[in-house]
């Protein structure tokens, strides 16, 4: 690294340290190289965002790019390769000087600008840029997403009728039975050695649990709760409300509800889409559980009726709030369950 370069960097962790606590770990935890080695291992969304760029030159030929939240700048590469006629990456995390180097070690330090600072306060060379490309989803899409950073750049540097990679958004839930794993999870504070830990049960059942579901977990078809097109939404979207309705499969136990969300690239000659959901391929992502505190005994043909109510935390803005309620329409009085559970993703 040359001296200029590590005065950046000196300069970059000094503007870091000025920052609110939550906002110096989220940035801070993009600057080792672990997290950015997962994430390009993760072939769902790489090739994905690959394929969508790569295979559309005609959309990116001669084009001003803006990739937001660029990382180790894959998605600014692409963008060259399909023929864009200069990408500007921008990243706060101190990665971006070895993006840099990547850049440069690949010959494309003259097609591509990588500035370090928040998109909110850096002046980017060009006024206005042709496409944003930007990989911003989130654990559960929204948590720690950078959604709100893509939205500022739209709405300052997009041009008119201008793209953006991906642009479309779907949250879905299902429920699932889970019964030994929730007995792991949350039934080990019954007894800890011996002793009585159940305090912590409620803090474990307030965290949702990020990690693989089976796909034959899952009792009910899947519903989508939320869909954002990346062109109109705002910020005050990213709190909402939304009542859904599952439908029963099989004769089952629910213990508790599975999330996932789809990702759509509609620009593309050929519309691309992947899903990060329990019947596909392994995505770094994984999925969101919500465990409720009832087990529901369920029939075939029943519906579980719910109310998602999602809101960043007042906080800390990459936290959020999450209430589901849950109402089982049934017959039989002695499978009647309602409920409200509280979680807090942080």
């Amino acid at each position: 690294m040359s001296g200029g370069d590590k005065m950046d960097v000196e300069l970059a962790e000094e503007k870091l340290k000025s920052m609110e606590h939550s906002e110096q770990h989220y940035f801070k935890s993009y600057d080792h190289h672990g997290i950015h080695e997962e994430m390009l291992k993760d072939e769902v969304r790489t090739r994905s965002y690959m394929n969508a760029i790569v295979q559309n030159k005609h959309i990116f030929k001669d084009k001003v790019v803006l990739d937001v939240g660029c990382g180790t700048a894959i998605l600014s590469m692409f963008a060259v390769k399909a023929g864009a006629k200069h990408v500007i990456g921008v990243d706060m995390s101190t990665i971006i000087f070895k993006a840099r180097e990547i850049v440069k070690a690949n010959g494309m330090a003259d097609k591509i600008t990588l500035i370090q600072g928040k998109m909110e306060e850096v002046e980017l060379p060009f006024p206005k840029v042709d496409i944003i490309i930007s990989e911003w989803m989130g654990y559960f899409l929204l948590y720690e997403s950078m959604l709100d950073t893509v939205l500022y750049a739209r709405d300052r540097y997009l041009v008119k009728d201008g793209l953006i990679f991906p642009d479309k958004a779907t949250i879905f839930f299902a429920g699932i039975e889970d019964g030994e794993y929730k007995d792991e999870k949350i039934g080990f504070w019954d007894n800890v050695y011996g002793f009585d830990y159940t305090p912590l049960k409620e803090t474990a059942l307030s965290e949702p649990l990020v990690d693989t579901v089976e796909l034959k977990t899952v009792v009910t078809d899947p519903t989508p709760v939320l869909t954002l097109d990346l062109y109109t939404c705002t910020t005050a979207d990213l709190a909402f409300t939304s009542p859904f309705k599952l439908s029963v499969k099989r004769d089952d136990f629910i213990h508790a509800l599975v999330s996932w969300f789809d990702i759509d690239f509609t620009a593309c000659h050929k519309p691309i889409r992947f899903s990060t959901g329990p019947h596909t391929k392994y995505t770094h992502w994984k999925q969101t559980v919500f465990y409720f505190k009832d087990v529901l005994t369920v029939q075939e043909g029943e519906q579980v009726e719910c109310k998602l109510d999602v809101k960043p935390n007042s906080k800390n803005r990459r936290d959020l709030d999450i209430q589901i309620a849950y109402q089982l329409g049934t017959e039989d009085p002695n499978r009647v369950a309602q409920g409200e559970c509280s979680y807090r993703m942080c």
